[in-house]
């Protein structure tokens, strides 16, 4: 190629990256709570106890009030958000257990590798949740360090939470669960966490953080992921905090949590990065509403995790960006984690992946006023199409799900038995009704028929579990070699 046509081209790419994002690309943190309700920080409205650095992170950024994980349990979720896709299209769905013969494929692009493209230095300290064989581990997924549990803190022979070790059984089974490790990258640094371990957890990845931040605050770009293990039951806290919200062990551990967002905050600052860094605060699911005091609350909305009723799956988000997203402000349209990867991808100036993704880019949404990119989104639960929704009218299609049928949730971490209830076609204008409390249906059969059009794509694409239908765009999941 003649030098003169190189450099052509070359400018042209770099004249677009700069008119994409202008200056240096941020670094980016992402804190991804576990089982956190709409309401349950101070931005969305809780009064029970203090969240002082949430505040102060959405009186300096922007909140999001329709913003949604992809689905609403935990393994599927987090995939949704490093994968930029559906979880029915990269076949990670449910909660994985420990010795899972299934994973997060390594050929899927996570962010984690879309940021080790352009130079970043990556990290992840809390939950992974994503496969615990060694090829599904987060350092084989673009991470360069690791340090958490390898999937959720109940998985783990504790039932009572007490330190006697116990044959404990996992829940409506009787298969034993082993001992809970807590990883450094590969290796094993705690072959069996206690509860005594658990109290500690949200200050040790807190202190990771913090010390990723210091190591590489203006020498190296840098993306930085703290998915935590809390308010996930069993719920624990540090004794730095127990007792200190006047509002039970819940209000305990979520002020632990705000202390967590304050510190890496303040790193943020020390390090003289602050101006230059996207910090995105969000939940990979609602409330355990059974757990009654140990879950928190998605008020105004309608029941909780392991559902598609928006309680289980719109989650509070909170992102600060000093200088490009405005302060003080309020996004109302609809947004997803999916939608992280492309938005993160144009911000560092990476292609995105090559194959299918289902997220868009919402950089308009975070920095102006501008309309959602989604002309659809498709509420599965476990390979189930269980809704379909767009900004304003959401259909609900034929399913069961769990419901505490206005029974209040357990006390002191004992959870109370869902009941069944079923729901068959039934239309929500979630302007007007975000509690999903009154079907329109027959008031608006041709939204009825759009929406219902809309599914039918879906099942062609993802598949439907509910009608038996196999999507044509599904990937496999990864798959551990066998024993």
């Amino acid at each position: 190629m003649p030098t003169r046509i190189f450099l052509a081209l070359l400018f042209g790419v770099l004249l677009t990256v700069a008119t994409v994002c202008p200056g240096e690309p941020p670094n980016v943190v992402v804190i991804f709570i576990d089982d956190m309700g709409y309401a349950d920080i101070g931005p969305f409205g809780c009064e029970a106890y203090a969240t002082p650095n949430l505040d102060q992170m959405a009186s300096a950024g922007r909140i999001f009030t329709d913003f949604h994980a992809a689905t609403a349990v935990c393994s599927a979720s987090r995939a949704a958000l490093l994968t930029g896709c559906y979880p029915e299209r990269v076949s990670v769905l449910g909660a994985l257990g420990p010795n899972s013969p299934v994973g997060l494929d390594p050929d899927e692009v996570t962010i984690a590798e879309l940021c080790k493209s352009r130079g970043y230095a990556t990290a992840c300290f809390g939950k992974w949740h994503l496969g615990d064989q060694p090829k599904f581990l987060p350092t084989r997924q673009g991470f360069d360090e690791y340090y958490g549990l390898p999937y959720s803190n109940d998985m783990w022979p504790y039932p009572d939470g007490e330190d006697t070790l116990e044959n404990g059984v996992k829940r409506g089974g009787a298969e034993p669960y082993p001992p809970l490790p807590l990883y450094e990258g590969e290796h094993i640094v705690n072959k069996n966490v206690t509860p005594r371990d658990q109290k500690q957890l949200t200050t040790q990845y807190t202190e990771h953080a913090v010390d990723f931040i210091d190591r590489h605050a203006g020498k190296q770009p840098f993306f930085l992921y703290v998915p935590h293990s809390m308010v996930h039951v069993p719920l624990y806290v540090s004794d730095k905090f127990a007792g200190k919200s006047g509002a039970g062990l819940f209000g305990d551990v979520v002020m632990e949590i705000d202390w967590s967002v304050g510190q890496i905050l303040a790193a943020l600052e020390r390090g003289g990065v602050a101006d230059d860094t996207l910090v995105i605060f969000t939940s990979d699911n609602g409330p355990w509403l059974n757990f009654g005091d140990h879950a928190g609350s998605a008020a105004p909305l309608r029941e909780g995790k392991g559902t598609m009723w928006e309680g289980g799956y719109r989650e509070p988000c909170v992102m600060r960006w000093p200088g490009r997203i405005p302060a003080g402000t309020v996004c109302d349209e609809l947004c997803l984690t999916m939608d992280l990867l492309p938005t993160i991808a144009r911000l560092i100036g990476a292609a995105p992946p090559e194959r299918a993704i289902d997220g868009r880019d919402i950089l308009p949404l975070m920095t102006g006023d501008a309309p959602t990119p989604h002309e659809v989104f498709y509420c599965y639960y476990f390979g189930e199409l269980r809704a379909v929704r767009d900004g304003r009218w959401k259909l609900t299609l034929p399913h069961r799900y769990r419901t505490l049928a206005g029974r209040p949730g357990g006390a002191g971490g004992k959870p109370v038995a869902y009941r069944q209830a079923e729901v068959g076609v039934e239309l929500f204008d979630l302007d007007a009704d975000i509690g999903e409390t009154t079907d329109v249906a027959t008031e608006h059969p041709g939204v009825v028929s759009r929406l219902l059009a809309y599914a039918e794509q879906a099942r062609g694409d993802l598949g439907d579990r509910l009608t038996g239908r196999k999507g044509t765009g599904v990937r496999p999941a990864g798959k551990a070699p066998t024993r």
